[in-house]
């Protein structure tokens, strides 16, 4: 009796371990807290996020529930997006996102005001690419999932099924940029390379004014494009 009672107690004692490894979502571990990272949403409230040229996050268009952030599809009346009240420039960036059916948003980085073309960032692209039409459009698949939206195509992306999270990891230094999908790498550019300008000016955002992309710091950005998709685990850190 007193080894079962032994190995009861091992495997107890395995059990709360294991347990205590699990990540906590939209907490950061001490680890994570001695690199540098940063919580950009804290599971409760839009905390740290305004909308687009205003103080506050929109009343209305997203929804929090047990620590994960959606926005939600309400006809024709959209929150709109919602930006970090805060701007990066060198940064390493950490999303889990989770689509529905045939969704379609983004996450944006580097976003501002343009002398011409207004309000722009570039974008990881995230959409169903089986069930939304825009994914069929652009140049060589650069509309899919985890491309720079419109520019530069993803390769051999693995993305888990519609309903399921993904996690998107985006790092900038200096004017070179990664995507990665998954924990893999999937795309990576330079923001001052001749491919980068010739890609430009073929793209939807030819016409802006500077070069689109050509900025030093902006704004991150959760795109509201009228479908339902939920965001949690959203952290920065400055590199």
């Amino acid at each position: 009796m007193g080894s079962m009672k032994n190995i009861l107690f091992l495997f107890l004692c395995m059990f709360w371990a294991s347990n205590s490894l699990i990540a906590q979502d939209n907490v950061l571990s001490t680890k994570e807290k001695k690199q540098g990272w940063e919580l950009l949403f804290n599971g409760s409230n839009l905390n740290g996020w305004t909308s687009v040229g205003k103080s506050t996050p929109p009343d209305h268009g997203w929804s929090i529930s047990n620590g994960v952030l959606t926005v939600k599809k309400e006809g024709n009346k959209r929150g709109g997006d919602i930006i970090t009240s805060k701007q990066f420039s060198d940064f390493e960036l950490i999303v889990d996102f989770k689509i529905t059916k045939g969704a379609n948003s983004g996450i944006k980085y580097f976003f501002t005001k343009y002398s011409k073309g207004g309000w722009l960032g570039l974008e990881y692209q995230i959409i169903d690419d089986q069930n939304h039409p825009d994914a069929k459009l652009g140049i060589n698949g650069n509309r899919k999932l985890a491309t720079l939206y419109d520019m530069f195509p993803a390769k051999n992306t693995k993305a888990k099924p519609v309903g399921e999270w993904n996690r998107a990891r985006i790092v900038s230094k200096g004017t070179k940029v990664e995507h990665y999908l998954n924990g893999k790498k999937v795309l990576s550019f330079d923001r001052a390379s001749k491919e980068y300008k010739e890609t430009f000016l073929k793209s939807k955002y030819k016409e802006c004014n500077p070069m689109f992309g050509d900025v030093e710091k902006g704004y991150i950005l959760l795109q509201d494009h009228g479908d339902i998709v939920s965001f949690k685990n959203i952290k920065i850190r400055e590199l």
